[in-house]
């Protein structure tokens, strides 16, 4: 059943998504809790989302009047609160519903197909995103599926066909651009390619070349951050293989997405984490992390001692047989 109505919703949304062009958009809100402040509508432009209009909270209420290009993908967000509320608009009048508790989780947005399309689709799981694709080709929502949830997770060969399974109008909304990057990046990082050198601050403020630590063996090129819990929760298995083959040959070069200096500094202590550590602290502006395509952490390439690839995001009992095969 809950297939069945995604498959409805999927259908109808797919008739409201023809060519995006420059319409009135119509958008009353209201936010819970707050009377008065400003709310901020942002588009999706160079890879971050910038504010494009405001309105004021009066009594609780705001609106937008202006023309935008729709149908296309918005996000709301109050001065007084972090994170964004996302909006998939099409041609038709929105009335939104703002609860700034909980990131925004538990607003309402009625009026879109598109935003009903979306939400369907977040609730459903297993979601196999060339069949999401397949059945609605045309839609802003599969686009942005396959660019937030998918990209991470597929080869640059299987980013391409999803590409080509949608509809060619969206081909050149920035999503799909950066997918094509994207793509092009990781390509020159695959398996059996030359890692590309980088140079970036180790916590004592000094500069570290990546290049500098190959030529001994194996090196593991290891993004994380702090905040990163999988990679907390890795830590302690890269630890264990770092110790037991230090001295035959193996080593780690660590690349942090770290913002704050002391958390990163204080993680790398509490962890035990006594290899090479180097950040530009940046978060996900991080250069290394763009010169490699990452796109989701924790995320590591293992190079031999003439840098090339030899494999990628090897984790837990993986990494220690891999290298167990590699060293003897």
């Amino acid at each position: 059943m809950k297939k069945y109505i995604l498959l409805i919703l999927i259908s109808l949304a797919t008739f409201s998504c023809g060519t995006r062009e420059l319409e009135g958009l119509s958008l009353n809100g209201s936010v819970e809790g707050i009377s008065e402040g400003k709310v901020y509508l942002q588009k999706f432009e160079n890879k971050m989302y910038r504010v494009i209009d405001s309105a004021k909270v009066i009594n609780g209420q705001f609106s937008f009047s202006k023309n935008v290009q729709l149908p296309e993908i918005y996000g709301l967000t109050l001065d007084t609160t972090k994170g964004s509320l996302l909006l998939f608009l099409d041609k038709n009048p929105v009335v939104v519903k703002l609860d700034s508790s909980s990131y925004y989780r538990n607003s309402v947005v009625t009026g879109s197909a598109l935003q009903d399309l979306f939400v369907a689709y977040k609730k459903e799981r297993g979601v196999k995103i060339d069949e999401f694709i397949k059945a609605n080709p045309k839609s802003l929502v599969s686009a942005y599926a396959l660019y937030r949830d998918f990209s991470y997770r597929l080869s640059p060969d299987e980013i391409k066909a999803n590409i080509q399974l949608l509809d060619s109008s969206l081909w050149k909304t920035p999503y799909v651009q950066v997918l094509e990057e994207l793509t092009k990046t990781l390509e020159t990082v695959s398996v059996g390619k030359q890692a590309p050198d980088f140079t970036a601050k180790d916590p004592g403020g000094n500069p570290v070349k990546l290049s500098d630590h190959l030529g001994k063996g194996y090196l593991l090129i290891d993004f994380w951050a702090s905040w990163c819990g999988p990679c907390r929760r890795e830590n302690p298995n890269v630890v264990k293989v770092y110790n037991e083959y230090k001295g035959k040959g193996f080593d780690v070069f660590a690349v942090s997405l770290d913002k704050s200096k002391e958390a990163w500094v204080a993680a790398i202590k509490k962890d035990n984490l006594t290899w090479t550590h180097v950040s530009d602290l940046l978060y996900w502006d991080s250069e290394p992390a763009k010169l490699y395509g990452v796109r989701a952490i924790p995320s590591n390439l293992l190079v031999d001692k003439d840098g090339v690839i030899v494999a990628k995001n090897i984790r837990g009992e993986e990494l220690g047989k891999t290298l167990k095969d590699l060293l003897n």
